[in-house]
């Protein structure tokens, strides 16, 4: 299948050159190029891709301000590129809807590797990179233990699963920490974000935060964390 995408950067320099990168590629077509948030909004809406590459950095509606209005709009994931390696961008892009993260100096393999990545439904932070920026961001406002609604739709095993998805715990550990097969942890998984409308683990570590099940400075459980901050792809 061929991964349909739309790149928006202001500098057609930069534009084109990731255009010509993706296009050569056998599995991926480059459908659209934007100069900014705008008019990547509207090409994503004319071309239905699978993944748009936003500048976040650009004139009328920047990056994050489109990601937003892409991610809410319809199935097409989101890939934020920038010069800045700046966590704030990086909070700010993934509270957006996006479902990755890339420097402008992407090495040429990366980028289409990233691509595909998001292309298949994964995501390019591991959880446990999400989890300590949500903390970085959420500390400051000492928030309170409040649980909102929006966990009412979940089942006990179901609450249990986001609170080890907030902590980064992977499948596997997840499995461990339940005591039940990677197949039914893998179907929990599935079940939290469907009900909770998320797109990825990524989503769920910061809804975990949001609605208050996990605040900032919660000690992680046994087994947290052992793979540390691994840039690979979250799966699902």
């Amino acid at each position: 299948m061929t991964i349909r995408v739309v790149v928006a950067d202001d500098q057609e320099l930069v534009r084109s050159g990731f255009a010509m990168i993706l296009d050569v590629q056998p599995d991926i077509e480059v459908v659209a190029e934007a100069g900014d948030g705008a008019e990547a909004v509207d090409a994503v809406r004319r071309h239905a891709p699978d993944v748009a590459l936003l500048d976040i950095r650009m004139p009328r509606v920047d990056g994050i301000e489109a990601c937003r209005a892409i991610s809410a709009a319809g199935d097409c994931r989101t890939v934020m590129l920038t010069t800045f390696d700046s966590d704030e961008y990086v909070y700010e892009a993934l509270q957006a809807g996006a479902s990755g993260f890339l420097l402008k100096d992407v090495r040429r393999d990366d980028l289409v590797h990233a691509v595909r990545v998001v292309a298949r439904g994964d995501s390019l932070l591991a959880p446990s990179v999400a989890r300590r920026l949500v903390e970085q961001y959420t500390r400051p406002a000492a928030r309170t233990r409040r649980p909102d609604a929006r966990l009412d739709v979940l089942t006990a095993r179901e609450r249990e699963t986001l609170l080890l998805l907030a902590r980064g715990l992977s499948n596997a550990e997840i499995a461990a920490e339940l005591m039940v097969s990677d197949h039914t942890v893998k179907t929990h998984v599935g079940n939290v974000l469907a009900k909770l409308g998320l797109r990825d683990r990524i989503q769920a570590v910061i809804c975990a935060y949001e609605t208050g099940l996990v605040a900032a400075g919660d000690p992680p459980p046994e087994g947290a964390d052992r793979a540390g901050p691994s840039p690979a792809p979250a799966r699902k």
